[in-house]
């Protein structure tokens, strides 16, 4: 039990702490681009200005955050998973362990999974939380919209249910990322061709799920 669980706390860390930069500049520009681009939809219209903080708090929590955050970590720890469980297949430590008695798949996926589970919902809360201030920077020092109206709209028609929503999307994102990418590298055969082109269709066949999912999510969760 011990060693499952000092697995998982490096998993943790690796996933986890190893991924904050990343995820914080996304978010950054994803709140900046969203303030930007909804401040020009919003030219001419009757639409009160602090909308924009309306928007960009309810977009980021419930799309942007952990759909952009989920799909960039499929790429960056999808891939690694997949490569790190890969070379051990190909360099026979997995059989290796296997001949000793160990569980692999316990051992080598389940922290891994169990890791993912725990600190990417963080790494999707700090996203969404970054990416708010990301557009404030974006709308208030340009002289978009003042301070006022950006508050103003951050703290209106506010709804606890959309955060349940994220966190939804984040455990169900980071479960499909860390399962589809651990499944190719743990099966992968033959040389680095063909492991490259596990890692390969781990990113994409975790995109491709995570954007089906995020569909289904939202169309479950918001009927």
């Amino acid at each position: 039990m011990a060693m499952y669980w000092r697995e998982t706390l490096r998993q943790m860390n690796v996933i986890g702490i190893g991924s904050i930069i990343i995820v914080g500049i996304i978010a950054v520009f994803i709140g900046a681009v969203t303030a930007v681009q909804f401040s020009y939809q919003m030219v001419g219209t009757l639409i009160p200005r602090y909308y924009i903080g309306y928007i960009v708090r309810d977009m980021t929590i419930i799309e942007l955050a952990p759909t952009f955050s989920c799909m960039v970590l499929a790429g960056k720890v999808g891939s690694s998973l997949a490569s790190e469980l890969g070379g051990m297949r190909q360099k026979e430590h997995i059989d290796a362990m296997e001949i000793m008695g160990v569980n692999t798949s316990a051992f080598l996926v389940q922290p891994k999974v169990v890791a993912a589970i725990v600190v990417i919902p963080m790494l999707v809360c700090l996203a969404s939380f970054i990416s708010i201030i990301g557009g404030y920077i974006a709308a208030v020092p340009t002289g978009l919209f003042t301070s006022q109206e950006f508050v103003r709209g951050l703290r209106s028609f506010f709804e606890p249910y959309n955060v349940n929503m994220m966190f939804v999307k984040a455990v169900v994102f980071s479960f499909i990322l860390t399962t589809v990418s651990c499944y190719q590298g743990y099966f992968v055969k033959g040389g680095s061709i063909e492991l490259g082109n596990a890692s390969t269709r781990a990113v994409v066949y975790s995109n491709i799920l995570i954007l089906l999912s995020d569909y289904i999510i939202a169309a479950v969760m918001t009927a």
